[in-house]
């Protein structure tokens, strides 16, 4: 995949260490994408699920890319601040920004708001705010190329109950904040979307569904995190690419329209009909 100069494509993927980040970052590496992976994990003892940048970073090599680790915290706006002037400095242009960094704390756990630890709110912070930072130093990267994207990582959570208020909250607001730069940045033939990622079989997954009671247990086969960053680089390469700016797009669907299959051959399901679906164009750009 080459960016608009005919170069090998640039992209930052935010929250990267494991999860829906990592299986990006290896899809993108797949076509030859070089990968700014970004991560607070050092070390693999620092999540319960394991997982670290370098890691991240090596299976984009294998895939065929080029990693780049870099540790970040993207509660620190200075560390978000440095990794682009890096990037800046590196390769002077950026191609492709995917924001998925999210801090996600009993967000499964049973109860109402007001039962769970306040800090359930920093999803708000790290998942909401951090989008925003990120997009405001990788702007400027995507203008000067005169062709670029910003996709922030969804979920039907945004238009239906899932996971409580501070999930919906966040899900919500990364929708209509794409939707708003994407109109500031359509003069600059910048995109920015959302797409709406289904059940994926994370190593976070993997360990909450292995808590429930064997009868609780969900069957459905679950979207690989490879899925979305092929769905990510198949827009990104498309003549099309504009026309998808500004709207909340559901992973599946976007597949579907670009022939992409999951990384076993399947097709993915979109859950439109039984979670609830994004408007076709958000009311903002009407």
């Amino acid at each position: 995949m080459k960016s608009a100069s005919g170069k090998p494509v640039v992209a930052v993927v935010t929250g990267a260490s494991r999860g829906a980040g990592r299986g990006i970052a290896q899809a993108l590496g797949s076509q030859g994408v070089i990968v700014y992976v970004t991560g607070r994990s050092r070390s693999s003892s620092d999540s319960p699920y394991g997982g670290t940048v370098a890691e991240t970073a090596a299976l984009v090599d294998q895939a065929g890319g080029k990693g780049i680790p870099v540790i970040v915290d993207h509660a620190d706006d200075e560390a978000v601040r440095d990794l682009f002037a890096t990037v800046r400095r590196d390769y002077g242009r950026l191609d492709l920004l995917v924001n998925n960094a999210a801090k996600l704390v009993a967000t499964t756990s049973p109860g109402g708001f007001w039962e769970k630890p306040l800090e359930t709110a920093d999803l708000l912070t790290v998942g909401l705010r951090s989008h925003y930072v990120a997009s405001f130093h990788a702007a400027p990267l995507l203008i000067g190329n005169g062709r670029g994207l910003i996709v922030n990582t969804g979920h039907y959570g945004a238009v239906s109950y899932y996971h409580g208020a501070a999930y919906g909250a966040q899900k919500a607001g990364a929708d209509k904040m794409a939707a708003d730069m994407a109109k500031e940045l359509r003069p600059y033939n910048v995109a920015a979307a959302s797409i709406w990622m289904g059940g994926l079989d994370t190593e976070r997954a993997r360990a909450y569904i292995a808590s429930l009671p064997a009868e609780a247990r969900p069957t459905a086969r679950r979207e690989s995190p490879q899925f979305t960053g092929r769905v990510i680089a198949a827009l990104y390469a498309s003549e099309e690419l504009m026309n998808f700016s500004g709207r909340a797009l559901i992973g599946a669907e976007l597949g579907a329209y670009f022939g992409i299959t999951d990384i076993d051959g399947s097709a993915p399901r979109s859950l439109r009909y039984t979670l609830g679906g994004p408007p076709q164009l958000h009311p903002s750009l009407r």
